[in-house]
């Protein structure tokens, strides 16, 4: 992500001034107070427009996230509801907590695997699929409690550190191609295509197009008008019943409270929390790192101000989220929109957070959005998050491999815990193999040792 020429390197102490901001100064009030526009150099306007870009270009996940982790069981309009709330909290706490124009809600990929690796690959129960989220949040927020998380961060390996959201994205992509019924079953090749000129795959496919063409337009919202035109020709089309747009917000006792954290807490399930826990840190940090590099907001090591307040922040929502019963949420690239609109403090995420609020009552919307009008956005995520294996040095092969393992393992396995489990396994035993020893930090190994323990005495029997 580019950043400004005029970055104002800053420590995790100050209070800096967000250089490339356009915005006049702001006059006095208690917004002006509380959120020091002035010295954000932006207003309330500013913020306010601010807040609307960041929503219209993440909005989509209140249709996805539905969707997906209704494959688990789960009830499709409580998980609408739960999305809208938990994203309004998420996005609000940030901006009352860390004064950040960042905007959290369920993350994409994480509810894909919790809904078809964990619950429908493992054979749990989606409530014991919470529980595993639930302390992988726990363990998040110890983590950036106890401030360890750039030690951690550091000591991964860059090449993990990017196939990890890589394979992430392939995994998404994977599911958007089922959902497009462009990829289907086959007993003779595990998966071969399907009918391309169902009605199904064209859509899909038409979907896709309307992102990706938009987007390069510089079109924030395209993945929410990709899914809108899809949707309504699909009603046209007969295939799918018109039942309303607006209606008071369903009930989530369904999911509310319903997760099982003691059946979380077997064995066999220790890789799936300490990978909802490890994937969290990385999403989160590396988004969180980017958007306020955006701002101007962050020193050469990465800091930025207010760092432990929005890791807390973004930990905390996980934990109510997995307890009202949605998947792990995480901060939003999508907040650089915002940025570019002149967002700078946390008034922009409230914007956003309050906008989610709005749409609770529009469930009856949600619910007509078929499968493949969501299938071309889960492709153009998968597609962002796989763009980062070009980073990868390629005639290093102990780091390239890795890296290429990890990533081609999650959506071969249809799981992120093992693409984590083979990516570690299998840098240790090529820098071992190599003789660079000293290249392998402790903290690596030990995590690879606990893999093949779980392989060949938890898995094996």
């Amino acid at each position: 992500m580019s950043t400004p020429s005029n970055k104002q390197h800053a420590s995790t102490n100050e209070e800096p001034v967000g250089a490339c901001a356009s915005a006049q100064p702001a006059s006095g009030g208690l917004l002006e107070r509380f959120f020091k526009l002035s010295a954000h150099n932006t207003s309330v306007s500013t913020e306010v427009i601010a807040g609307i870009t960041t929503f219209m270009t993440m909005v989509y996940i209140v249709f996805v996230n539905p969707q997906i982790l209704s494959a688990a069981g789960m009830d499709a309009s409580a998980v609408f509801v739960v999305t809208c709330l938990i994203s309004a909290i998420g996005c609000i706490g940030m901006g009352l907590i860390a004064n950040l124009p960042i905007a959290l809600a369920p993350a994409m990929g994480l509810n894909a695997f919790f809904a078809f690796s964990v619950v429908v690959g493992m054979g749990v129960s989606w409530q014991i699929g919470m529980g595993t989220i639930f302390w992988g949040a726990v363990c998040f927020a110890i983590v950036s409690l106890l401030g360890i998380r750039s030690w951690i961060l550091t000591n991964i390996p860059k090449c993990l550190r990017i196939g990890i959201p890589s394979g992430i994205g392939l995994l998404i992509a994977m599911v958007g191609f089922s959902n497009a019924g462009i990829v289907v079953a086959s007993p003779a090749t595990m998966i071969t295509v399907g009918d391309l000129s169902s009605l199904q795959c064209v859509l899909g496919a038409l979907g896709f197009f309307i992102i990706v063409i938009l987007a390069s337009r510089g079109i924030h919202s395209a993945v929410l008008v990709s899914i809108a035109i899809v949707t309504a020709i699909a009603a046209l089309m007969g295939d799918i019943e018109y039942t309303g747009i607006v209606s008071m917000p369903p009930s989530i006792a369904n999911t509310f409270g319903q997760l099982d954290l003691a059946g979380s807490l077997d064995v066999a399930l220790m890789g799936v929390i300490f990978s909802f826990a490890l994937v969290s840190l990385f999403d989160s940090s590396g988004t969180m790192i980017g958007v306020t590099e955006k701002c101007g907001f962050t020193d050469k090591r990465g800091r930025f101000p207010r760092m432990k307040q929005a890791l807390l922040t973004d930990s905390a929502t996980s934990v109510a989220g997995a307890y009202m019963g949605t998947s792990t949420v995480t901060a939003y690239i999508e907040s650089s929109a915002g940025v570019a609109a002149g967002g700078r403090t946390g008034l922009t995420a409230i914007v956003a957070g309050l906008l989610f609020i709005l749409v609770i009552f529009f469930s009856p919307l949600a619910a007509m959005v078929p499968g493949y009008a969501v299938a071309g956005a889960l492709v153009y995520v998968g597609i962002l998050m796989s763009s980062e294996l070009a980073k990868i040095d390629g005639k290093d092969l102990t780091e390239s491999a890795p890296a290429f393992i990890t990533a081609v393992m999650m959506p071969f396995t249809f799981s992120i815990t093992e693409g984590v489990a083979a990516g570690f396994i299998t840098y240790c035993v090529l820098k071992a193999g190599t003789n660079r020893w000293r290249e392998i930090h402790p903290g690596v190994a030990l995590v690879a040792l606990l893999f093949i323990i779980k392989f060949a005495f938890v898995d094996g029997h």
